[in-house]
């Protein structure tokens, strides 16, 4: 038995909902009396929000739990959580005597008592996955940033053959439109400007017969908020009115992340993906139609067993047509117990490697000409840090563009800038007029 903790700290990894998630459980363990501490080397309770996406995740999950142990032999009460808790489940507490409790993605909600639970001497494990939503019993939103998170809907039928999303996540579940507006408005009062609606399939979100553009609709209507993104969206539910909300919706930002995975139609019919290259490139020229400025970005897996050096070239073909704004790519890694992972034709790592680089330097070329293109341009940035140098802000233009700027502005405000300079990350900009906060 040890004594009750008074003090924690949570890391979040991977994707926007994992940072999302880490969020509602600081703000939860605040609600029942605790309080950040600056880093886990002082907390009494350290959560480890972890994600399963890539090969090793696990591993690489004890790996940070075992740094937890300080020189003096003593360490923190540590919560396993996230996707790999869910993965993992029992065999958690097997693996090492240093995880006290083990929290899934969609049971944090009970995480106050899990910690009541392990400081009195048990090891609980929660990994349920109940109908009752996690979000009728977290505490309402009170403070943010200027920029904010705000998960719509969870899980995924999809079932790609690569992914363990269905598994870790479980199906897909919308949130109530009312519900989410509520917290919308909550986030607002709390100093945001700008919301990123996630989800697994966030644009697959409905309340009866409404779809996600209902939603962003909704969310436009609340005084504060300026600025409204959504991610991560499946092709196949990118309906004509979600398109063409992009046209009519002003706070609805010009930029889209649109994954496409890969170019040749015999790699994403094994990867389950429900879409051709000819569909989804249908679809961009759609969403460009009704907002010509928009940027693209997309995701990408290189060496899927069974892709040859032609499948290959379908996918620097993709990228060629899309010019994508921005990109994320990856080697295929064989997560356990999805089907790809006993597929034959395993691509070999060396091939993967070479591929990987072939693509990223495609990738990089294309957005660099896209942040040239906004050179000399005015726009308007959200001031969201600091920069490193003395009286350097940063901010975000509208499409999602970072610049760096010599300003007294403050975080959360909202400035006009020109921008001077194109990097392969960023942007450079001068100050142009200041709009209030």
């Amino acid at each position: 038995m040890t004594a009750p903790p008074k003090t924690y700290h949570v890391k979040s990894f991977g994707c926007q909902m994992n940072v999302y998630d880490g969020e509602r459980m600081a703000e939860l363990l605040g609600a029942n009396g605790m309080t950040p501490a600056p880093d886990s080397t002082s907390a009494d309770l350290v959560v480890l929000n972890t994600c399963h996406i890539r090969e090793k995740a696990a591993d690489r999950a004890y790996s940070d739990v075992g740094r937890l142990r300080r020189k003096d032999g003593s360490r923190p009460l540590i919560a396993l959580a996230g996707c790999v808790a869910q993965a993992e489940g029992e065999e958690a507490k097997r693996r090492t005597k240093m995880i006290d409790m083990v929290v899934g993605p969609q049971a944090y909600h009970r995480l106050p008592e899990m910690v009541a639970a392990a400081a009195a001497g048990s090891r609980p494990v929660d990994t349920d996955m109940p109908a009752i939503s996690k979000f009728d019993v977290l505490p309402a939103r009170r403070r943010s940033g200027p920029s904010a998170f705000l998960t719509v809907q969870e899980g995924c039928d999809k079932f790609c053959t690569y992914c363990v999303v269905p598994y870790t996540r479980g199906a897909e579940v919308s949130r109530p439109a009312a519900d989410i507006v509520a917290e919308a408005n909550a986030l607002a009062t709390g100093g945001a400007r700008e919301i990123t609606l996630l989800g697994q399939n966030v644009n697959a979100w409905s309340d009866g017969s409404a779809g996600l553009d209902h939603l962003i609709r909704a969310i436009a209507r609340i005084d504060g908020i300026e600025r409204i993104r959504y991610m991560t969206s499946h092709p196949t539910d990118m309906t004509d009115a979600l398109i063409a909300a992009h046209a009519e919706i002003p706070q609805l930002m010009p930029y889209l992340h649109l994954p496409v995975q890969a170019g040749s139609d015999r790699i994403l019919q094994a990867m389950n993906r429900s879409h051709s290259a000819a569909s989804y490139l249908h679809t961009i020229e759609k969403v460009r139609a009704a907002r010509p400025d928009i940027a693209i970005s997309g995701d990408f897996i290189v060496g899927f067993p069974g892709e040859t050096e032609n499948d290959f070239a379908a996918t620097l073909e993709i990228v060629d047509g899309v010019r994508y704004a921005a990109a994320y790519s990856f080697k295929y890694s064989p997560r356990p117990g999805t089907p790809a992972a006993t597929m034959p034709d395993q691509v070999p790592a060396e091939v993967m490697d070479e591929r990987l680089q072939r693509l990223q330097a495609r990738l990089a070329e294309h957005s660099l000409a896209f942040n040239r293109a906004t050179v000399g341009k005015a726009t308007t940035i959200l001031i969201d840090r600091k920069g490193r140098l003395p009286g350097q802000m940063i901010g975000k233009t509208p499409w999602l563009q970072s610049v760096f700027v010599e300003t007294d502005a403050s975080i959360g405000d909202m400035i006009d800038v020109v921008t001077t300079t194109a990097h392969p990350n960023s942007l450079g900009g001068v100050l142009a007029t200041t709009k209030a906060a």
